[in-house]
C-alpha cells in the first residue's frame, strides 16, 4: 500500500508537499479491514490549481524508475520539469519520495535530480519495525548497510550519473530491490480514460474473457444500454525488417505485457525458418512484427441482429466508463494504486461515486487496492443517493497562491465533524481551493466578447 508521497520542485509544486494516506479518524476504513492506509484519496481544487500536477509527479517518479536506463544518454542529463516562476528553482533539485507497505514490510524510497544528474537516492526497509539501509547515494558516492549483499553493492560500478541506482539494480535481478521496482512497474497505474483512441489497456495488456464479462456487467448495471462488450481480435498485419524491434502497441518496454514469451518464441522460429539460423542470429535485434491493437465492440439492448457499435461510434460517457471501469476492476483484483485525473469527466456523479465505493468495500477490495483521483465535482464531497461518498480522511485540497505555487492540504486540518455539510462549506470557500474570480473583470471580458461578436455580425 501507498502510505505517503512527497514531492518538491515539480511543475507548480515549489515547496515540499505530502499526500499522507494514514488515517486520522476511525471511520476512514471498515473496522474488520487490516488496511494501514486509506484506500481512497480525492483531491479537489480550482482549475489550474495543481491537482493534476500532483498525480503527474507520481507518474513522473514511476516513469523515471522504469526508464532512466533506457532514456539517459551518457552526458545527456535528465529531463525534468521544475517550478518555472522563480529564478532559483531551475538550479535546485526536484525531489520525489514514496513510503510503501509491501508484503507487510515498510519501504521508503526517494531520489533527488537536477538537469544533469541524480544528486541523491536512497532506499530503506523496516523489517520488524527497525530501519535497514539498503543504499544511500550522494552524487557519485554510495554507502550501504551492513547487511546489503555484495551483488547489490557492485551495481554502483555500472550506474551512470544520470541513471537511478534502483533501475540498474532491478534490471540486474537484485531481489532486495525488486519489490519496490515491481510496485512502480506493475502496481502503479495512471488511468488514461480520455485519450482520443481506444483505452491504453487494450494495447499493453493481455485481456482475458473473464474481464470482458465483468466489464459487460459493469456497463449494463450503469444503465448505459450496453448488453455486452466483445473483444475484436486483430490479426498480425505483416512482417518486415527494420533496424529496431517495434510494436504498434506503443509500449516503450521491448516486451510489453500483451506479448507473452510464447509469442516471442514463435517470432524467433519464423525468423529461423525464413532466413536461416545464421542470418537470424545476426539480425535478431532487427526482427519486426507489426501488430494492430484489438478493438472493442459494444452490443446494445434491442434487436439481436443489430450490429454492435465500434469504439468511435459509442457515446463518450460509455467509453469513459469502459476505460476507467476496466482499470478499476484490474486494480481491485490484483492490488496496487490507480491514479485518475478528473474522475468526474463525462461521468454522472452517481457513477463516479459507485467506482469510488468499490475501493472502500473490503469484499470488493480484498487486497487493499487504492484509488487516488482529482475532481471538480463538489457533489462527491457530500451524499449521493443518501450515501456518503467520501470519509473525512479521504478528502484533500490543492490551492495556488499569487506566486503560482501549489499547496496540498487535507480536510482534517479543519477538524471537521462527521455531520458537516462538506459540499456546501467547500462551495462557499470555507476550505479554500475554489476559483478566485474578479466579477468585474469577468463581466468586462464577456462584454468585450459580445461587442466583438456583434461587430463581426456573429450571433451566439
Amino acid at each position: 500500500m501507498l502510505l505517503s508521497f512527497r514531492v518538491e520542485n515539480h511543475k507548480s509544486i515549489r515547496e515540499e508537499q505530502q499526500l499522507l494516506l494514514t488515517p486520522v479518524y476511525d471511520d476512514a476504513r471498515p473496522e474488520s479491514a487490516d488496511w494501514e492506509a486509506v484506500t481512497v484519496a480525492g483531491v479537489f481544487g480550482a482549475n489550474a490549481s495543481g491537482k493534476s500536477n500532483l498525480l503527474d509527479a507520481l507518474a513522473f517518479m514511476r516513469d523515471t524508475v522504469r526508464w532512466s536506463m533506457n532514456n539517459a544518454e551518457p552526458g545527456g542529463g535528465i529531463a525534468r520539469v521544475p517550478f518555472a516562476l522563480d529564478t532559483e528553482s531551475a538550479s535546485e533539485p526536484s525531489i520525489f519520495v514514496v513510503d510503501l507497505k509491501l508484503s507487510g514490510v515498510r519501504h521508503t524510497y526517494g531520489f533527488a535530480i537536477d538537469d544533469e544528474r541524480v544528486t541523491e537516492e536512497w532506499l530503506y526497509t523496516y523489517p520488524k519495525g527497525r530501519r535497514r539501509v539498503l543504499f544511500e547515494r550522494d552524487g557519485a558516492e554510495f554507502t550501504f548497510g551492513d547487511s546489503t549483499p555484495a551483488k547489490l553493492r557492485q551495481v554502483k560500478d555500472i550506474t551512470g550519473p544520470n541513471i537511478l541506482f534502483l533501475t540498474i539494480a532491478a534490471r540486474a535481478s537484485n531481489e532486495d530491490v525488486e519489490p519496490i521496482y515491481r510496485w512502480f512497474s506493475d502496481d502503479l497505474t495512471f488511468a488514461e480514460e480520455r485519450r482520443p483512441g481506444p483505452p491504453a489497456w487494450l494495447t499493453r495488456q493481455s485481456v482475458s474473457e473473464d474481464r470482458m464479462v465483468h466489464l459487460s456487467e459493469l456497463l449494463k448495471s450503469a444503465g448505459t444500454g450496453v448488453r455486452s462488450v466483445e473483444l475484436e481480435p486483430a490479426p498480425v498485419s505483416g512482417e518486415t525488417s527494420t533496424p529496431f524491434l517495434w510494436y504498434s502497441y506503443g509500449a516503450r518496454d521491448p516486451h510489453p505485457k500483451g506479448i507473452d514469451s510464447r509469442f516471442r518464441e514463435s517470432l524467433t522460429r519464423r525468423a529461423l525458418a525464413r532466413e536461416g539460423k545464421r542470418a537470424a542470429a545476426a539480425n535478431a535485434s532487427h526482427w519486426i512484427t507489426r501488430i494492430t491493437p484489438p478493438g472493442l465492440l459494444f452490443h446494445h439492448e434491442g434487436d439481436e441482429c443489430a450490429r454492435p457499435l465500434t469504439w468511435d461510434e459509442e457515446s463518450k460517457g460509455t467509453r469513459t466508463l469502459a476505460a476507467l471501469g476496466y482499470e478499476a476492476q484490474r486494480t481491485l483484483e490484483t492490488g496496487g494504486v490507480l491514479l485518475v485525473d478528473e474522475i468526474d469527466a463525462s461521468l454522472h456523479p452517481y457513477l463516479s461515486a459507485r467506482v469510488i465505493a468499490l475501493f472502500q468495500d473490503e469484499e470488493q477490495n480484498p487486497h487493499g487496492a487504492q484509488l487516488v483521483f482529482t475532481s471538480h465535482d463538489a457533489a462527491l464531497l457530500g451524499r449521493v443517493r443518501g450515501e456518503e461518498v467520501l470519509m473525512r480522511d479521504h478528502i484533500w485540497f490543492v490551492d495556488k497562491d499569487d506566486r503560482g505555487r501549489s499547496t496540498l492540504y487535507p480536510l482534517s486540518d479543519f477538524k471537521p465533524r462527521g455531520d458537516d455539510s462538506r459540499a456546501r462549506r467547500y462551495l462557499v470557500g470555507r476550505y479554500g481551493a475554489v476559483p478566485d474570480i474578479d466579477d468585474e473583470l469577468f463581466r468586462a471580458a464577456l462584454s468585450r466578447r459580445e461587442a466583438a461578436l456583434a461587430t463581426w455580425g456573429v450571433s451566439e
